[in-house]
């Protein structure tokens, strides 16, 4: 099986290197949702996986042309990012859990699959007709990958389940099943779990309905699109995405109700110190309780809350890296299952991981309003807007799920066309005809 994972590998370096350079980061993030992220080829004891060999061709690609480095300039998001790269692989060797070899084998995948991935985003995506077409071919990557997940979904039949065996992490005598929610199976397709298979469509969806600005088919495509990508992250039966997709289309349904953003976010705010005045909880337990669409294990994720304050002074200086922090029994479990993305980047890399993390999603946000703020032209600010869901619902959603695997790189490929879009040298120039949009040049409000 390592031959078809080289070959595809192969396969996808190639598209990276002669494909224009939207459609050459297209072409990796399709390998990266399409080819099974629990399959690579291990030298050693270093096991590299196809998103890696891509993703290294493609940044490689880039800081090889005098034109696309040429166009990068360094801004405030990039800084936070990298600091927060820098805390995530010092902690590792301050608080050393294996050989420093297999430590930098670790961290090395681990910035290929963050930083690298990042870098990659902000050298491609330099103007809007990029952006647009990355958007574009990812909303026709998504469709078969949504068509599979209904079908996972409805029949219980997983193609890419068989392959697990030839994964390097494949245990004698485990066996993959997937549960059974409300009549239908849990939906993983080429992912290794289902909330990170219906992650992946919901962080596209809002950018995937921008589309309806677009002109000629595209308008009308987009609707399509979007429902197709919403059934895909549907079709995962799992709690963390389609909260994340509730958010998303709260968030895009506000679009039209900007003035309505404030008042209530401080009305959610004095709700949870109310709620916790008068239910004489914590206001998370309540939250847990009740915002569980699909009945899951809410009393986890409360109780992990609980036990990383409990456990504050263990883990606040350099975390506990990759060892379990021993939580198992007080959750009825043998080991830890860290379901928070913040109280992950805690418990591995101390106080500094979290307030990186918090950082690196603070700084996207202003970054985010101020070009939503600054901008005249509305195509523009609905694209902002978009960009904004995708931001606020991964921050949201992060309080129940912790991102790895393809979702995490997603992610940092989604940040990193953020800091693409708010930074000051970005091309804005818009066709000349946009749907639902009056012909107005793009301009900037002083």
């Amino acid at each position: 099986m390592q031959g078809v994972t080289l070959t595809f590998a192969l396969i996808a370096c190639l598209l990276v290197i002669t494909l224009r350079p939207p459609y050459a980061m297209a072409a990796y993030l399709a390998a990266l949702l399409w080819y099974p992220s629990f399959l690579a080829v291990s030298v050693g004891t270093v096991d590299i996986l196809v998103g890696r060999f891509a993703v290294a061709v493609l940044l490689l690609r880039c800081l090889l042309n005098d034109d696309i480095r040429g166009k990068f300039v360094w801004c405030r998001l990039d800084t936070v990012v990298a600091l927060y790269m820098v805390v995530s692989v010092v902690t590792y060797f301050i608080m050393p859990t294996k050989s420093t070899m297999l430590i930098v084998e670790n961290r090395g995948g681990h910035l290929m699959d963050t930083w690298c991935a990042y870098l990659s985003a902000r050298l491609i995506i330099t103007d809007r007709t990029r952006l647009i077409s990355l958007i574009k071919c990812m909303s026709v990557v998504l469709v078969p990958l949504a068509v599979l997940g209904i079908v996972e979904s409805t029949t219980g039949w997983q193609p890419f389940a068989p392959l697990r065996i030839y994964s390097p992490w494949y245990r004698e005598g485990t066996a993959f099943t997937s549960g059974v929610r409300f009549g239908f199976y849990r939906a993983v397709g080429p992912f290794s779990h289902a909330i990170l298979f219906g992650g992946g469509f919901a962080m596209f969806l809002p950018l995937v309905y921008y589309l309806r600005h677009e002109k000629k088919d595209w308008r009308s495509l987009a609707y399509v699109l979007s429902g197709i990508a919403l059934l895909g992250a549907l079709s995962s039966m799992s709690s963390g995405p389609w909260v994340m997709v509730i958010v998303v289309i709260f968030c895009l349904a506000m679009e039209k109700h900007k003035a309505w953003v404030k008042p209530l976010f401080m009305f959610g705010v004095l709700s949870c110190f109310i709620v916790g005045v008068i239910s004489n909880r914590s206001f998370y337990h309540v939250i847990a309780d009740r915002a569980n669409p699909l009945s899951g294990a809410s009393w986890h994720r409360a109780k992990l809350i609980d036990l990383a304050i409990e456990h504050f002074d263990e883990w606040w200086m350099v975390g506990y890296g990759d060892q379990d922090p021993g939580w198992g029994p007080s959750l009825g479990a043998d080991h830890t299952d860290v379901t928070n993305g913040y109280i992950l980047a805690g418990v591995r890399y101390g106080i500094l991981g979290l307030i990186g993390l918090c950082a690196m999603l603070a700084q996207a946000f202003r970054d985010i309003a101020s070009t939503h703020k600054r901008m005249a032209q509305p195509a523009i600010k609905s694209l902002c807007w978009a960009f904004g869901s995708l931001l606020f619902a991964v921050a949201v959603t992060l309080m129940s799920v912790s991102f790895f695997g393809q979702l995490s790189t997603l992610f940092y490929c989604c940040l990193g066309m953020i800091g693409s879009l708010c930074s000051s040298h970005f091309n804005w120039q818009v066709p000349n005809r946009i749907s639902l949009v009056r012909n107005y040049p793009a301009r900037t409000v002083s």
